[in-house]
């Protein structure tokens, strides 16, 4: 019997619990005050795969599901200029209802845009850990450089205090 829904994976969407914890554990974060954006490359994926995260603090089913249309919406606009292979994971913080209670789908096009920027998630963007590597020197031997001194957009690893 062939059926006319296409699988999760055919869609580009993340959809089991593995491969979330798979992208929170090994991929690398950014973040800004409405979202949370975890990436890992995936080889066998041909084209970038999106997972969200929306919970009750979001606010109620009707809110969490318009953040989640929005995000979708928002992430198919930039899908073609992305790097292919990419695992994404958009984590919602409860602000994001009010961005798109305030400004819709251009404040989530922005934030995500943001997010993906600073990540280096476009096919143009060098990778960051060739940035990374590029500007291993800058830092001083022995001290560990804190998220918010840093200026180079590099990612932090995603922290395991669960």
């Amino acid at each position: 019997m062939a059926s006319s829904r296409q699988r999760s994976s055919d869609r580009g969407r993340l959809s089991r619990s593995a491969e979330f914890e798979r992208v929170y554990r090994q991929g690398r974060s950014t973040a800004n005050r409405h979202l949370v954006l975890y990436a890992f490359p995936n080889a066998s994926s041909q084209r970038p795969r999106l997972g969200l995260s929306v919970s009750r603090k979001v606010g109620g089913a009707v809110e969490r599901n318009r953040v989640k249309r929005m995000l979708r919406e928002s992430f198919a606009r930039v899908e073609p200029t992305l790097r292919e292979g990419q695992d994404v994971v958009v984590v919602a913080r409860p602000s994001a209802a009010e961005l798109v209670a305030r400004e819709g789908l251009a404040g989530i096009d922005a934030s995500l845009s943001e997010l993906i920027a600073k990540g280096g998630l476009r096919e143009a963007d060098p990778e960051p850990e060739a940035e990374a590597r590029a500007g291993a020197g800058r830092e001083e031997p022995g001290r560990e450089t804190s998220p918010a001194e840093r200026t180079d957009g590099r990612l932090d690893p995603p922290r395991d205090d669960r």
